[in-house]
């Protein structure tokens, strides 16, 4: 065909990218990285005390302990002197939130909405979750990422006082007016609609980076498709942070192909985690990863709840969503994809940071006859810690291998039985029910069908609609 214009690669990625993330690039803003709950808490307080018309603060977990109490007091301050201040929670994340602490804010004159609270018709909402994390004032100035509110982010849960590892981003400029928009989506899920008075309208530029915005919500699968065409289209590095890493075949098999093509794949999760199945489920990929050329780093320290990829000096992900089919299919998250050259080195600084403070995982074969260690899958050991001493470690190296070899031994079969063990135990009682009980249990059964019936009917009707 005469007359074509060739089209750059980068381009190509480029535009594959706006269309699964849902939209262009925001150009004209400035981006600062914050790192961990005292430093994200402190400028998400800032943004709330120098709102002037509204703020908007949405989160999946909003504790009535020492830290919720301070957002509570700012929000309620703010009211109080006239700015309009929205909070919406997820009433799944924030069930064990004490009533009073809602009653507190309304009283100020917070409006105050919970996200998808128990419903008997709509089996989807009891599902879906809004695990967004954000807050934005007057369209112009917003901070996002990986923190719930609660004093596990300020170190003032636990004994030690090591606050959990999180990432988030300030974000001022034009990207912000897009962000609050994905807040009056989601709040009008829940009720009356924001007044158009109380809109950004045009935000002047207050940088150079530009922002995709990426409001997954369930079915959309949005932050899935970038993310796997990040891992298809790197060249020379992924580096990615995860919380609750349960990639989908999709994304698992991605990441497999860009290991064996050469890309510098890294992998950092929790050691221990506060959800120690999801660890486990996690655990079980391992092998099939490292045999891609895929290094994988365990966190040593508090809890890791950051979510974050890096990709070739160029991308840099930031935002609410897990690699795991829940927040990639089935929740409403909210991520930014930033190209930003200054920030993607930050990225890459702290990254290194935290890998010196990890434990990397590796594999190694079983000695004996060449029949048999072919036939065996390799044992897991710990190589850690990855590039410097850590101030947690402080063993000796004879009782530091032997304490890893007699771990990780037996990490994949700990890991199945961990996650089998539990699906065993409810299959077993549901058995015995129907044989015991078997009129009642078939009434049981035959009931949720048809929730679930009336549930997927009533929500297959409303995405036809919304067509």
């Amino acid at each position: 065909m005469t007359g074509a214009r060739p089209v750059r690669a980068e381009h190509s990625i480029a535009c594959a990218i706006n269309r699964a993330a849902g939209g262009r690039p925001v150009p004209g803003n400035q981006v600062n990285l914050l790192i961990d709950g005292p430093d994200t808490y402190r400028a998400m307080l800032d943004v709330i005390a120098g709102a002037k018309r509204w703020v908007h603060f949405e989160n999946y977990i909003i504790r009535s302990d020492a830290a919720g109490w301070r957002f509570a007091e700012q929000l309620a301050a703010r009211a109080r002197e006239g700015v309009h201040v929205r909070v919406l929670y997820d009433w799944l994340g924030s069930v064990a939130t004490a009533r009073s602490f809602w009653s507190y804010l309304r009283k100020a004159g917070v409006e105050v909405r919970a996200f998808h609270p128990p419903q008997l018709v709509n089996l989807a909402a009891n599902v879906s979750r809004n695990h967004r994390k954000l807050v934005v004032a007057d369209g112009s100035r917003a901070v996002l990422g990986g923190l719930c509110i609660g004093c596990e982010w300020t170190g003032e849960s636990h004994a030690g006082g090591q606050p959990w590892r999180d990432t988030a981003v300030d974000i001022r400029g034009p990207a912000a007016a897009v962000l609050d928009q994905t807040f009056v989506s989601a709040w009008e899920l829940t009720g009356s609609e924001v007044p158009s008075d109380q809109s950004a309208g045009v935000v002047e530029p207050q940088g150079d980076a530009d922002v995709r915005v990426i409001g997954g919500e369930p079915g959309r699968e949005r932050a899935s498709r970038v993310i796997e065409l990040l891992a298809a289209g790197s060249v020379e590095r992924l580096w990615i942070t995860d919380a609750y890493l349960v990639a989908p075949p999709r994304l698992f098999q991605a990441l497999r192909d860009a290991g064996k093509d050469g890309v510098d794949v890294r992998l950092l999760v929790p050691g221990s985690s506060d959800l120690p199945l999801i660890r486990n489920l996690t655990r079980i990929g391992y092998r099939d990863l490292l045999g891609s050329g895929v290094r994988i780093y365990e966190w040593d320290g508090p809890m890791l709840h950051a979510k974050t990829i890096i990709c070739d000096d160029r991308w840099v992900r930031i935002g609410s969503s897990n690699l795991n089919p829940s927040s990639l299919l089935g929740n409403y998250e909210l991520d930014v994809l930033i190209e930003d050259p200054r920030l993607a080195g930050a990225m890459e600084a702290q990254f290194r940071r935290d890998v010196a403070k990890s434990r990397e995982v590796a594999s190694r074969p079983i000695r004996g006859p060449r029949r048999i260690s072919q036939a065996l899958p390799a044992i897991l050991t710990y190589q850690g810690p990855s590039e410097s001493a850590t101030a947690t470690y402080h063993r000796s190296g004879r009782e530091a291998r032997h304490r890893a070899a007699l771990a990780v031994r037996a990490i994949a079969s700990n890991a199945r039985r961990s996650v089998f063990g539990p699906i065993s135990a409810i299959f077993l009682v549901l058995g015995l029910l129907f044989v015991a009980l078997p009129r009642v249990s078939a009434y049981v059964l035959a009931a949720l069908c048809a929730w679930f019936a009336l549930g997927a009917g009533r929500e297959a009707f409303r995405r036809r609609a919304d067509r």
